[in-house]
């Protein structure tokens, strides 16, 4: 018995170009505003704790970094899935783990605009890394990010 008729068309492959814009402008949001949340935090952080001489920790210096990583994952996440972009779980967890050091570096060289430009770069160069075609010179990307990143601080 022949199901060639009933059996599914392959979909028709979507383009990767949009799918990295898409990721790099979803990094560059969320890496401005990672970085105005957590300089807000810290000059509210900084008022509060200026009349104590004491060691001094206040609620939004504790939990700003649990939820920027917690917000940004939700956010990747929807965004991700939006866009196709699979495996999530292989591209995700890197660029969250490893994003701190490029776009620290990034904050401390230029501002708010350098970190928004290496958030965009940082996310879509892992999610390029999804693809396999295109999966070396992305991670090699990833890691001229990262190498750059550390010679800033400490080269």
């Amino acid at each position: 018995m022949s199901t060639s008729g009933t059996e599914p068309q392959p979909a028709e492959p979507q383009p990767v170009l949009p799918r990295v814009l898409g990721t790099a402008v979803t990094g560059a949001v969320l890496a401005a505003g990672s970085a105005a949340y957590l300089s807000w935090a810290e000059q509210r952080s900084d008022r509060i704790c200026r009349t104590t001489d004491s060691l001094c920790f206040t609620g939004w210096g504790l939990t700003a970094v649990p939820l920027l990583f917690t917000a940004s994952l939700i956010v990747l996440l929807v965004v991700y899935k939006r866009l196709g972009i699979r495996p999530r779980l292989a591209v995700i967890p890197p660029t969250l783990v490893l994003a701190p050091v490029p776009l620290a570096a990034a904050h401390a060289t230029a501002g708010w605009w350098a970190v928004a430009l290496m958030g965009g770069a940082w996310s879509s160069s892992f999610a390029l890394a999804a693809w396999g075609r295109y999966r070396i010179p992305a991670v090699a990307a990833s890691a001229a990010l990262l190498l750059g990143s550390m010679v800033v601080f400490y080269g």
